[in-house]
């Protein structure tokens, strides 16, 4: 008895492929096949672009918030002064610092004095928040400190009227290095008729972008002694600023560094202020994901469709192959390979678009924009000023397998029913 021939020789491969690239005139259903590869490449690149351009959002945006805030906020929890009101200033806020700083994993621990005010130059005016830091812990935070975004010289920041602003500062007053800017505090000096606002003009010799749009349209940095004698705070910082060295970490250092930085003390750390909107963005990757994914299972049904019209028109080759001996395994086998032919085919076509769309998102993008007549992208709502990307190896394989497995899995239906026809059935009426 002769050996029957091993799963996916040859032989049915070579009929797959005839099937697939049959004309209309020999009851092939090319154009069912293209239709379902043009579905299913577009649901796979759809899939691939969507997942990198959610973890490059989420990227970004976490990069902005490590990038230019603080990780870790130590504030004093509020204690009545002689006036009634609850004062969280810290007095010895250089010992603290140097306390924290010695805590396994503090990068940096800087002093800092905060207050919002109003800004004015050439009629125009802008409310704002001032921090008041050394200029040496300034050159440490690294979406401020970046020369490729910024203007001016940082080494300049340091003297009793010059100053810092983000670039939406700059523009919304029209400003540019070396003019001059009204800062306007209603905290001002205290007199036996009241507290007068407190007028002070500065120096702008450096003008950062972060690429936040908040923090560049609010933010201003002045040199810590001088936000102390303008917020009225001698001798005292209002919080400390601490950045740690593995910032998705925070959390567990949270004991340490409330321990080393006393009892009145309180904490604040970038997931508690962020967290929310993380968590927010989570659970849409979630859904995004389940939507295209069954945009891919649509694109994929379409091969059912092609394979049933082709067991149809191909019913009488399937009988004569099975009264020639060909066993219901090969059958099942041929057909197989025609759906998971094409589900292979448009998922690498899918691949490769996705692929690209995401690698030259920034031209795109632009070219959209530009046709559209700009205004695509509003960095107020947003948040930052471009549509980010980032390919993930885990995002294009969980997009590759899920189009594979459902390609495979629903061309096994057809396929059976393929192998299970009766060739006597099949050849009655031919």
């Amino acid at each position: 008895m002769p050996a029957s021939p091993p799963p996916f020789s040859r032989f049915e491969w070579l009929i797959a492929w005839r099937y697939l690239r049959a004309r209309r005139a020999e009851g092939g259903v090319s154009v069912m096949t293209w239709i379902s590869l043009i579905g299913i490449s577009l649901a796979v690149a759809a899939l691939i672009i969507t997942l990198s351009v959610r973890a490059g959002f989420r990227a970004e945006f976490v990069d902005t918030i490590l990038g230019a805030n603080a990780h870790v906020t130590i504030y004093n929890a509020g204690e009545p002064n002689e006036a009634g009101r609850l004062d969280r200033t810290i007095p010895d806020y250089t010992d603290m610092a140097a306390r924290i700083a010695a805590v396994p994993g503090v990068t940096r621990a800087a002093p800092l004095v905060k207050g919002q005010v109003m800004a004015s130059a050439r009629g125009a005016t802008t409310g704002v928040e001032v921090f008041g830091i050394a200029p040496e812990d300034l050159a440490t935070i690294p979406r401020i400190a970046n020369p490729d975004t910024a203007q001016g010289d940082l080494a300049t920041f340091g003297g009793e009227e010059g100053i810092a602003v983000g670039s939406g500062v700059a523009r919304a007053l029209n400003l540019t290095l070396g003019d001059r800017i009204k800062l306007i505090s209603p905290d001002g000096v205290k007199t036996a008729f009241g507290t007068s606002p407190r007028v002070k003009t500065y120096e702008i010799t450096y003008i950062f972008t972060a690429g936040r749009y908040d923090i560049d349209q609010t933010r201003v940095y002045m040199p810590f002694t001088e936000a102390q004698s303008y917020f009225n705070r001698e001798g005292v910082a209002d919080e400390i600023e601490i950045m740690v060295d593995r910032p998705e970490e925070v959390d567990r250092m949270a004991y340490d560094l409330l321990r080393a930085a006393g009892e009145r003390a309180l904490i604040w750390t970038w997931r508690d202020a962020s967290g929310s909107f993380l968590r927010a963005l989570d659970i849409e990757d979630n859904v995004m994901f389940i939507i295209l994914s069954v945009l891919v299972l649509i694109a994929s049904m379409n091969i059912v469709s092609g394979l049933i019209m082709l067991v149809k028109n191909k019913g009488r080759d399937i009988g004569i192959l099975r009264t020639m001996g060909l066993t219901e395994a090969s059958v099942l086998r041929v057909f197989f390979l025609c759906g998971a032919s094409t589900g292979l085919i448009g998922t690498a076509i899918g691949l490769v678009l996705g692929c690209l769309f995401a690698i030259y998102i920034d031209p795109i993008f632009a070219l959209v924009d530009r046709m559209s007549g700009g205004n695509v992208w509003d960095p107020s709502v947003r948040g930052i000023y471009a549509l980010p990307a980032l390919l993930q190896w885990k995002d294009v394989l969980s997009a590759v397998a899920l189009s594979l497995g459902l390609s495979f899995v629903v061309t096994i239906f057809p396929a059976r029913r393929a192998a299970r026809m009766n060739p006597v059935e099949a050849l009655r009426y031919e």
